[in-house]
């Protein structure tokens, strides 16, 4: 029985730490080798469930430290049928590895849960493809092939479902669609260029107002990841009503381009006490954000230091 799924406790508000750049971590800074950047692979042998449960307790240390809830996602952005495919995952093994995902992270939970200091469960999901490029997919084909990874999810002790690094707003509105369908709550994040848009050209504000016209407003909120806050600050208008349904974000430690990421053979991990300043200073005008973690190139101290900046501010 999922704990959270019925009412998700940060919709009411409270401050929920998350983890940072999972894969970047693992690649860059652990020397590990992870075919088509996908984590999920690490669910199918003890070895690599040991370096995925340390990883996670130090994410999780840090928000005992600071007395904040958390947001627990699985590693399984690449465990769809695309990427999965390419790692020699048939649908039945896809299946069996995000539930096994979930499994992983229950006894976490039972561990650092504490009064007043939820944890919940997600499922984390990617985009089909790049999740740089923009996709292709309709509404009703991203529902449909999205709806495997969600209906395993479904089945689980997951509270939510969390898609990350979507470029695409047909993409994200057939995400939505299919949690619905399965009775999942779940978070939609965006990521966007330099520029505050997405690869498209189209804007934040569109994607976020598109989507929610399109679902009923199906998502319990919206995310920004896999950007600089330098790149989506100034496309931001604080106390608007899209602005409002923006409830976390994380970030990328390097100010890079995607493409001159995409390129770099070394990690750009940026400046973690910066970085922490910028979230402060966005969660002063954007009180809902409520979420904050990182991706590319952070680690545990980027978390640590968005902590130290924020959590006094939004106590």
């Amino acid at each position: 029985m999922a704990k959270y799924r019925a009412h998700l406790p940060q919709i009411d508000g409270g401050f929920y730490a998350s983890d940072g750049g999972m894969e970047t971590t693992f690649i860059f800074h652990d020397g590990m080798e992870l075919p088509h950047f996908a984590s999920f692979v690490m669910v199918d042998d003890e070895e690599g469930r040991d370096r995925l449960l340390v990883y996670y307790r130090r994410y999780l240390d840090i928000a005992r430290k600071h007395r904040t809830g958390f947001i627990l996602d699985t590693p399984t952005w690449r465990a769809n049928a695309d990427w999965g495919a390419k790692l020699g995952y048939d649908a039945e093994g896809l299946h069996r590895v995000n539930l096994a995902a979930i499994d992983l992270l229950l006894p976490l939970r039972d561990k650092y849960e504490e009064p007043g200091r939820p944890i919940v469960i997600s499922g984390a999901i990617g985009p089909r493809g790049d999740g740089y490029k923009a996709g292709n997919m309709n509404a009703a084909e991203a529902e449909d092939y999205h709806g495997a990874q969600i209906r395993s999810f479904a089945t689980s002790e997951a509270d939510m479902v969390a898609a990350y690094t979507l470029t695409n707003i047909d993409e994200a509105i057939g995400v939505a669609r299919a949690a619905a369908a399965n009775h999942m709550p779940c978070a939609i994040s965006f990521t966007v260029e330099t520029d505050g848009r997405l690869v498209t050209g189209r804007s934040l504000q569109d994607a976020i107002e598109t989507t929610d016209a399109a679902t009923g407003g199906s998502p319990a909120y919206y995310m920004i990841n896999c950007a600089h806050p330098t790149h989506f600050a100034g496309a931001l208008a604080a106390n608007s009503g899209w602005t409002r349904r923006i409830g976390g974000l994380r970030a990328n430690a390097s100010r890079m381009s995607h493409a001159e990421l995409d390129e770099s053979e070394t990690l750009d991990a940026g400046d973690p006490s910066d970085l922490g300043e910028r979230y402060r200073v966005l969660l002063r005008g954007m009180p809902e954000i409520r979420i904050v973690g990182g991706c590319c190139g952070t680690d545990h101290r980027h978390v640590a230091a968005i902590c130290e900046a924020c959590v006094p501010a939004a106590a």
